[in-house]
């Protein structure tokens, strides 16, 4: 039972407090699509989006409109299209008509974006697999609202460095190939270790093998909501601050829990999962960032930082999951530099670095996220900071990943506007010793000892 003052509190979240549910996103299983004929796996495909999701947006308006609570995007995930395409992509210029189709198919519903232009390689790449990934330039090009992603390692399998040396290419080709509008194509490629089957969150979802036909799952955030309650808190314990963050979380997630039943219900789809993460965007008073400096740090990137993160991350999830049955996704806290005002500030300020993020990426939700850097930086620099993230993600047994965007033509000193919800960044520096020797070995790094738990 919601009483009136849990009513008021929520209206105030959502009216000063920049409180949204970010995304209702649907899941859907593209396995059946699959026919030796391209033509014919292209209209399968077709058929059963527009068919799923064609109330989808609507859907999201109206619960929108009817709880006074914002919905900022409508989304579809799928089955990872390299598995999808397998029996009727010989060439990589097949897996673009698969694309087109996707992109379509997102155009006719009329959602934001669809992610599951995707690869799962953690152990090895199928031919299949490599077509698709030798795809994504073209196909980020030639579309509009299709985001591709590449999970090149695991707990469980260790990395596939061949997959790292290839992503890092490959981030280089789609930059240049989309530099008449700053790269943007690498905005919607993310490489990932550990990628879970049930994110809502772009660019990295895709509809898992595991998963039902069809899912609503939803994400929802609220960082000036925490910012907000921690300001009456100034000066108090550990205790009383995380018992605040806890708190807040909690009723964060109620709100997703009562938008994601009510999708459910109306869309006749299962219910999922809520993904509870702190997703920022770059309006003022809703940034990771100034939770951080309110909870006592005169920028993000200062000393304590990362333990700052540490415990922010900790207490959303222990509020998150008291809210609803099933959390799953990311949840946590992102910490994207071109989507979050405060961590632009910080990087303007000197204060934030691409290491230091680095390590914030060890307690956080993802990894490096939304990061321009110059547009010259190597391909093999690329693939070695991807290495890294997957490192952290390998042995801290977490899901991390690296969307780093080298902005052909431009360098140290100037900025790059990607609008909307991407926000503007700082091209930030990159360490410039070289790391190809180490990146074009061939092979895989080993699963960490303590993966084998069988």
């Amino acid at each position: 039972m919601i009483n009136i003052m849990e009513v008021t509190e929520t209206n105030k979240m959502v009216e000063k407090e920049n409180l949204d549910v970010r995304t209702i996103t649907m899941g859907i299983n593209l396995l059946e699509c699959a026919s030796p004929d391209l033509k014919s796996t292209c209209d399968n495909i077709y058929n059963k989006i527009t068919t799923l999701a064609k109330n989808l947006v609507k859907t999201g308006e109206d619960i929108a409109r009817e709880f006074g609570v914002p919905i900022v995007n409508k989304r579809i995930s799928i089955t990872p299209i390299s598995l999808v395409g397998g029996a009727c992509c010989k060439t990589s210029d097949d897996y673009v008509e698969i694309a087109k189709t996707l992109d379509r198919a997102a155009h006719t519903v009329g959602v934001n974006f669809i992610g599951g232009y995707s690869a799962v390689v953690s152990k090895g790449m199928t031919r299949s697999d490599e077509l698709l990934i030798r795809s994504i330039p073209k196909a980020l090009k030639e579309t509009e609202l299709i985001c591709a992603s590449v999970n090149v390692g695991s707990t469980k399998t260790g990395i596939n460095m061949d997959a790292v040396k290839l992503m890092g290419e490959i981030v280089k080709e789609t930059a240049h190939l989309t530099k008449d509008n700053d790269s943007i194509g690498c905005a919607k490629l993310v490489v990932l270790c550990n990628a879970p089957d049930d994110n809502p969150f772009m660019a990295g979802a895709f509809h898992g093998v595991t998963e039902d036909d069809a899912i609503i799952n939803v994400g929802v955030s609220g960082p000036g909501v925490v910012k907000y309650a921690l300001e009456s808190v100034r000066g108090e314990s550990f205790e009383v601050l995380c018992e605040t963050i806890k708190k807040t979380a909690f009723k964060i997630t109620r709100v997703g829990q009562l938008v994601a039943q009510e999708a459910s219900k109306r869309l006749g789809v299962p219910f999922g999962i809520i993904d509870l993460s702190l997703a920022p965007t770059p309006a003022i008073g809703d940034s990771v960032a100034d939770i951080l400096e309110e909870i006592g740090l005169e920028r993000a990137g200062a000393p304590g930082t990362t333990a700052a993160l540490a415990l922010l991350n900790d207490q959303v999830k222990k509020g998150g999951v008291m809210a609803s049955s099933y959390v799953g996704g990311l949840s946590g806290a992102f910490i994207p530099v071109s989507e979050d005002q405060g961590m632009i500030d910080s990087v303007e300020a000197g204060c934030l670095t691409i290491e230091k993020l680095e390590a914030m990426t060890c307690v956080c939700s993802v990894g490096l996220d939304m990061i321009a850097i110059p547009g010259d930086t190597k391909a093999t620099t690329i693939s070695g900071i991807i290495a890294d993230e997957a490192a952290i993600g390998m042995i801290n047994q977490k899901t991390t990943a690296v969307r780093v965007i080298p902005v052909e033509g431009k360098g140290l000193g100037e900025t790059v506007e990607f609008g909307g919800l991407l926000g503007y960044a700082p091209i930030m520096p990159v360490n410039q010793f070289d790391c190809s020797a180490f990146v074009n070995r061939k092979g895989r790094i080993p699963a960490p000892i303590h993966s084998f738990k069988n």
